[in-house]
Formats: C-alpha cells, sequence, structure tokens
C-alpha cells in the first residue's frame, strides 16, 4: 500500500493509484486516494498542496488532479481483495471465465493465487494473473433500504 509522508494530516490516506501522461508539452498528473471514511475536497486539497511542493524543483509545466477513489473504488492489489471481502464487487477478467470476461458477485478474499468470488450460493475462482480489473459495486438500492429499515428501527 503506498502511503503519504507520515504526517498527521495525511494519517490513514492511501494511495489508490497514479497516472501520467505526457502531452502539448506539459504533463498531466493524476493521483486517486482513499481512506477509511471516505476522502473530502480539504484532503484532496492537502495532498495537492504536498505534491505540489515536492515538485517546486519540477521547470515543466504540468497540471496536477488529486481524485477520491469514490463509491466504486478499484481493487489495484492482492491485499484489496482481502480487505474488502464480503463486499459486492465486479471483475473484468482478461480471458472467458466459466463462458464470460465480466464478474460480479461478493467478495469472499483471496485464496491462494486466486481471487474468490460468491454467486448465486458458489464460488468462482478468478486467477490474479488474469483479471483486468476489479472494482468495489456500490448498490444505491441496498443503502435505501439499509435506510428505510435503520429509519424503522427508531
Amino acid at each position: 500500500m503506498h502511503a503519504l509522508p507520515h504526517q498527521p494530516e495525511f494519517r490513514g490516506v492511501e494511495i489508490v493509484g497514479t497516472r501520467m501522461q505526457r502531452s502539448h508539452g506539459a504533463t498531466a498528473l493524476q493521483v486517486t486516494i482513499d481512506r477509511e471514511g471516505g476522502v473530502d475536497v480539504a484532503t484532496c486539497e492537502r495532498v495537492a498542496a504536498r505534491i505540489n511542493a515536492s515538485l517546486d524543483a519540477f521547470t515543466d509545466p504540468y497540471t496536477l488532479e488529486i481524485e477520491s477513489a469514490g463509491l466504486n473504488r478499484p481493487l489495484t492489489k492482492p491485499a484489496d481483495y482481502e480487505r474488502f471481502a464480503g463486499r459486492e464487487v465486479r471483475i473484468v477478467s482478461t480471458l472467458p471465465i466459466e463462458g464470460a470476461k465480466t464478474h460480479r458477485g461478493r467478495l469472499d478474499g483471496v485464496r491462494g493465487t486466486n481471487v474468490i468470488l460468491a454467486r448465486a450460493g458458489k464460488e468462482l475462482p478468478i486467477p490474479l494473473a488474469v483479471i483486468k480489473s476489479a472494482n468495489l459495486e456500490y448498490d444505491v438500492r441496498a443503502d435505501l433500504q439499509r435506510a428505510k429499515q435503520r429509519e424503522k428501527n427508531r
């Protein structure tokens, strides 16, 4: 897990992904961050200020974009599959598995070199080596149902 420097304002902030692209004489830098409980605009601003300060010596023109990983956070490393076990996910594989390349279900972690996806009462092992992309899937309907249930229980 990439983390920002050990300063109180960056505690718990994880760098989920980075992208750098050179275009029209400038470099575009994009950094995706996350932390438990989510990322707010103030956190993005603090991270941007810290990165900009670190790039002061960089003389070429650049743009910097800091963004939250969001509700459909990408899963980028094996530890993510353990951390988010129990959550609904969407995994796209490079090769067909059981006749499909897109797989949705509940994440059951990692077993050996396979990510385990639970769907319709059975397990689907997906080799880490063939995962093209994976994201958490935010289910608005389930969230609304939980809110209604909480309201009903009051």
